[in-house]
């Protein structure tokens, strides 16, 4: 073992889904600790205990602050970074008018390399030490964020969009060029240090039948890829897919016939969806993205969590950035319990964090790796004070237990509450 750390504070882990099995799901140890030895985490448990245990080890004594794994963000547009927070759009508008023209700049690589950098480093700041990113058209733009992302240690998920129509001209491939390029992609990023790649279909209103299946095809042939792609955010976004596709069933069926459903298949909003898309989410195994701040920026629903949860669907937590309108996932967490509680269902903060950190790993299928604190596990890692400032420290001072001092933070805290980061075993 080489250099080991020891880090100390109240350390929360899950055993289950706090979402379906409550609460006691989730553990947290007041005085505890955690080792991290050679990128990975080497044990776990009281501070007592493993000071005993292990007397060589450095220490970083964080107080009283939480110390989790670390954030993953499961839907993401790093390409969106700097309009995030532009005013007054609903999907098909905010495409046109904000993202096409923004992402048209990512066929410069210094640019792209500029922005990937920018958002990684503000990722980090939040807390969030996983995300899987859609790129541009661009090749270059994949190379730049994976390259970013390698920079920094960091795991991610990424891939280049592809479109091969209803989009500008500049930002349109072929299924052939998709495929090709996604392709030679794979073969240069798949699996290389942290990387994961995502086959990535914009949506399928931007695609022919014959990109799809051309996607399909690939993924068919690098099973161990991702697949990540939108379904059923708004109700205009549906009923163009039914007149672009009139011949399917529903909007997942489109995905279904060109074999993008599946284990592995990551499915951003999910909001308006027919019980037999449902069905076949659950029965398929792929996975749902809720993406809380940019489904009610945009006005897009209201997202069944507690439904979804019962019927035993893969969910995570996303910030959809730049549709969605915060870097922060704590900032995400206050707006999935709001969006919630606007469907009667009040989630504990013990599901919210699950969320955003296991929950969301598992929805990228990356739950053996990252996203919990146990033994073996990828070395990513968080501290958060909970009394980051005056407005959370007056109300968490009250707290009766972990929880009740957990969620102010949860619902008023910002990049301000990380006290620290640590990225496969590495404290930034």
């Amino acid at each position: 073992m080489g250099d080991a750390e020891l880090i100390l504070g109240q350390v929360l882990s899950f055993t289950g889904d706090p979402l379906t099995a409550g609460p006691a799901a989730a553990r947290v140890e007041p005085q505890g600790a955690v080792l991290l030895a050679d990128d990975r985490i080497a044990d776990h448990g009281t501070a007592a205990d493993l000071r005993a245990a292990w007397p060589q080890a450095r220490i970083t004594d964080m107080g009283d602050c939480l110390i989790s794994a670390g954030f993953v963000d499961a839907h993401a547009h790093y390409p969106q970074t700097g309009i995030i927070a532009s005013w007054g759009k609903r999907l098909i508008d905010w495409l046109d008018r904000y993202t096409f023209p923004e992402e048209m700049r990512f066929g410069d690589p210094e640019h792209a390399a500029a922005v990937a950098s920018r958002y990684l480093d503000l990722l980090l700041n939040h807390g969030t030490t996983t995300v899987a990113s859609y790129c541009s058209t661009h090749p270059a733009s994949v190379d730049a964020f994976f390259a970013a992302a390698r920079a920094r240690g960091m795991r991610v998920v990424a891939g280049k969009t592809c479109m091969d129509r209803n989009a500008p001209e500049g930002l349109c491939d072929t299924a052939t060029r998709a495929h090709d390029e996604s392709a030679a992609l794979i073969a240069r990023w798949h699996g290389q240090g942290r990387a994961t790649y995502a086959i990535t279909p914009r949506f399928a209103p931007t695609s022919t039948p014959e990109q799809l299946e051309a996607l399909g095809a690939l993924w068919a042939a690098h099973p161990t890829c991702l697949m990540q792609t939108h379904l059923g955010e708004q109700t205009e976004e549906i009923e163009w897919v039914r007149a672009l596709y009139p011949q399917a069933r529903d909007y997942l069926d489109v995905y279904e016939r060109a074999g993008l459903t599946g284990p592995g298949a990551v499915f951003g909003h999910a909001i308006h969806l027919t019980g037999r898309e449902r069905q076949h989410l659950r029965d398929s195994g792929s996975s749902l993205v809720h993406c809380p701040t940019s489904n009610t920026f945009i006005g897009s629903g209201l997202f069944d969590m507690a439904g979804l949860a019962d019927e035993g669907q893969r969910i995570g937590l996303a910030t959809d950035t730049g549709g969605g309108s915060s870097f922060s996932m704590l900032r995400t967490m206050a707006a999935a319990y709001e969006v919630a509680q606007l469907r009667g269902q009040a989630l504990h903060p013990a599901a919210l964090w699950w969320l955003a950190t296991a929950g969301a790993a598992r929805a990228l299928r990356l739950e053996d790796r990252i996203g919990n604190i146990a033994t073996g596990m990828e070395a990513d890692l968080i501290a958060v004070n909970l009394a980051a400032t005056p407005a959370i420290a007056q109300r968490s001072a009250r707290a009766e237990d972990m929880w009740e001092a957990l969620f102010p933070t949860i619902m008023m805290g910002d990049d301000r509450a990380i006290a620290g980061v640590w990225v496969n075993g590495l404290r930034r």
